[in-house]
């Protein structure tokens, strides 16, 4: 997908936004839009979900399975929450995001990923996933 100007990769990424994280979530970051957080709102819907998401070299489940192992890396719980969401829309099981966070265990350590896995677990059990 060729992207031709900065105002075509931002609608882009918004529209990627919203169909992986609803509507919901692109009302609830336009109601906390301002002039001082705008330009990074602007960026990521730009970079992030209309040039990198944009892409076709992985799909979408592929890609929310890196940003999973990621940001339980980086122990980033409110991105993570966030892309459990999109990986559950994108197409991830219960079990595969399970072991996504198993393997990241390995390779982060135990407090990341248990965090990973708290988190996680309220995003599974608010879509009714878990008990």
């Amino acid at each position: 997908m060729e992207i031709d100007s900065t105002a075509g990769s931002r609608e882009i990424g918004r529209r990627i936004l919203g169909e992986l994280m609803g509507e919901d979530y692109l009302a609830q970051k336009a109601q906390a839009r301002n002039s001082f957080n705008a330009v990074l709102q602007d960026y990521s819907e730009e970079v992030c979900f209309g040039r990198i998401w944009a892409r076709e070299g992985l799909d979408r489940k592929q890609r929310s399975i890196v940003n999973i192992a990621m940001l339980t890396a980086l122990n980033r719980p409110n991105q993570l929450a966030h892309h459990v969401e999109g990986a559950l829309t994108n197409g991830c099981t219960v079990t595969e995001i399970q072991e996504i966070l198993l393997q990241a265990a390995v390779y982060c350590g135990l407090p990341a990923a248990g965090e990973a896995f708290r988190v996680a677990e309220g995003v599974l059990r608010s879509h009714g996933h878990l008990d």
